[in-house]
């Protein structure tokens, strides 16, 4: 190859902006680092509306729906706990509080039952004992026998909620992303070969 060669190479090269290049990748990589921003924002919203929700007895569902439906199709949106994570997951409080509270009535009503039928089968075991003569005794070997009902965990699914949001995603930060990345790598590219064919033309 003879300096003819890469002086039209560069002749070409020069229709690629190697400066427009680097003005678009900054451009883009700015808009990226704001959509990102912004994405994160709106999560966080949602999530507040969630709680509020929660906190009212409001429709809690529609603004989990919500919440999951833009984590799921944005990036930079996770609210998942992790080693580097800053955001807990969802925790529904007042929901939790109200699973608690209504588990403590049906175990109340359970164990109130129980109690009334074994005041039942021991009055008419002892019709005519007295409290502490054997009705007592009649009266706890009957619900120890049975069992009284006990309060059962409230599983974590059903108040706590981790959603994950994509690495990346077909919206404004994800193609500010894709054409910051092009632009930059084709301005490096094309800095190179210019850098490269002037260093033939002078060797020759």
């Amino acid at each position: 190859m003879d300096k003819r060669f890469f002086k039209r190479f560069l002749k070409r090269l020069r229709f690629v902006n190697l400066w427009l290049l680097l003005v678009v990748a900054i451009a883009s990589g700015v808009t990226c680092v704001f959509a990102l921003r912004n994405n994160n924002l709106h999560a966080l919203t949602l999530r507040d509306e969630v709680y509020r929700a929660d906190k009212e007895g409001g429709d809690v569902e529609t603004a989990l729906r919500d919440l999951r439906q833009f984590m799921y199709t944005h990036m930079n949106s996770s609210l998942s706990t992790g080693s580097n994570s800053i955001q807990q997951p969802i925790q529904l409080k007042y929901r939790y509080e109200r699973l608690v509270k209504a588990e403590q009535d049906r175990m109340a009503s359970a164990n109130s039952q129980l109690y009334a039928e074994a005041q039942a089968d021991c009055e008419r075991r002892y019709p005519n004992g007295l409290y502490g003569s054997g009705r007592i005794p009649c009266v706890t070997e009957y619900v120890t026998a049975r069992s009284p009902e006990k309060p059962k965990e409230i599983p974590d699914s059903l108040y706590k909620f981790d959603f994950v949001s994509p690495v990346w995603s077909p919206d404004l930060a994800g193609w500010s992303l894709v054409v910051a990345s092009l632009s930059f790598g084709l301005f490096v590219l094309r800095f190179g070969m210019e850098r490269w064919a002037r260093k033939e033309i002078h060797d020759l």
